[in-house]
């Protein structure tokens, strides 16, 4: 028997999730690697499922939890064996597939990463989903760079979302490359903090949220954005000639009420990252960058510890903005 949060909707009950005790023999007959998860984490995707404020969630009952890290029990796919440490983002867990947010996890051989050396699986979750997101975006932007000619310091980044899990890990990670990083939130309460992770200003996310122009002051070399809607309207308007926009999140809205300016004027680039289906060398790519570059003073700065029983209220205050960096979950508190 193992614990776990399980998503039900019936007749009678409702949309309902709940802590509950589960046999490993109800875990989905369609993987082929069983995991004893040791760390999942809380993301905004999760708490829509946990919530049900959107359709996520695909198929009933399910296990939430779009990630997770742990240690192969049992293997019949040609890349894992007993004793394995794994990570798992993306695919459809958590979603379609039973999740992380669980003591045991039975997925597909396929959609696991090895945890990189010198990496621990509090660690990988305490990246998680929304920095493994952030490493791509930030990816992006470097090849786009290397190609332009652009150099560490040569001009502004920015990262809109700043507080959340994607924007802060990005800040951490541009900083620590030697970029001069502009940090968007709507807690300017936290500008302290984000300067701490290497912002070096930190602006309202109101100048970007609201309609513009179709183009814009040049300001910007790149952003990683994770709001959507008019914010990453703005930002495009706001990029400088050649530069290049990475876009991962909804926050704001699904919407795009741009102008095809600032890309056929100035040439800016959009980037869309994806990284649910992202290929395997990709992932293996940006999960070995944030175990060698990402700063673990400061990964440690914006990592909250909680348990499996208390991913249920969090996930709401998730949803409200409320949750500062990254929630790591304890799966066995």
């Amino acid at each position: 028997m193992f614990k776990a949060l399980l998503i039900n909707k019936t007749d009678d009950t409702g949309y309902r999730c709940a802590l509950t005790e589960l046999d490993e023999a109800q875990l989905p007959a369609s993987g082929d690697v069983t995991v004893r998860v040791d760390w999942s984490t809380l993301n905004y995707k999760d708490g829509l499922a946990i919530t049900g404020k959107s359709p996520v969630v695909r198929s009933f009952p399910l296990v939430p939890g779009i990630d997770f890290a742990g240690t192969v029990t049992a293997s019949e796919h040609p890349r894992w064996k007993a004793g394995d440490r794994v990570i798992l983002n993306g695919f459809g867990v958590g979603e379609s597939h039973w999740g992380g947010l669980a003591q045991m996890a039975r997925v597909k051989g396929d959609w696991l990463v090895a945890l990189p050396a010198g990496l621990s699986a509090r660690e990988a979750m305490a990246i998680g989903t929304a920095g493994y997101t952030a490493m791509l975006c930030v990816m992006a932007l470097q090849k786009h760079w290397a190609e332009a000619g652009v150099k560490p310091g040569s001009g502004e980044v920015l990262v809109t979302g700043a507080n959340g899990g994607v924007g802060s890990i990005a800040i951490a990670l541009l900083a620590g490359l030697g970029h001069t990083v502009v940090a968007s939130t709507g807690r300017l309460g936290e500008t302290d903090f984000l300067k701490s992770l290497g912002a070096a200003e930190v602006i309202d996310r109101g100048t970007l949220s609201a309609a513009g122009k179709p183009l814009q002051k040049e300001r910007w070399i790149g952003v990683v954005d994770s709001v959507g809607s008019h914010t990453l309207a703005n930002a495009c308007a706001s990029t400088r000639y050649g530069g290049a926009v990475a876009a991962c999140g909804l926050a704001q809205g699904m919407d795009l009420p741009a102008s095809v300016a600032p890309f056929i004027l100035r040439g800016v680039t959009l980037y869309g990252i994806d990284s649910v289906m992202a290929p395997l060398a990709r992932r293996e790519a940006a999960w070995a960058q944030l175990a060698s570059g990402l700063d673990r003073s400061k990964l440690a700065a914006i990592t909250h510890e909680i348990g499996l029983e208390a991913a249920m209220g969090a996930a709401s205050d998730i949803l409200a903005g409320q949750v500062r960096g990254r929630l790591v979950v304890n799966v066995n508190a």
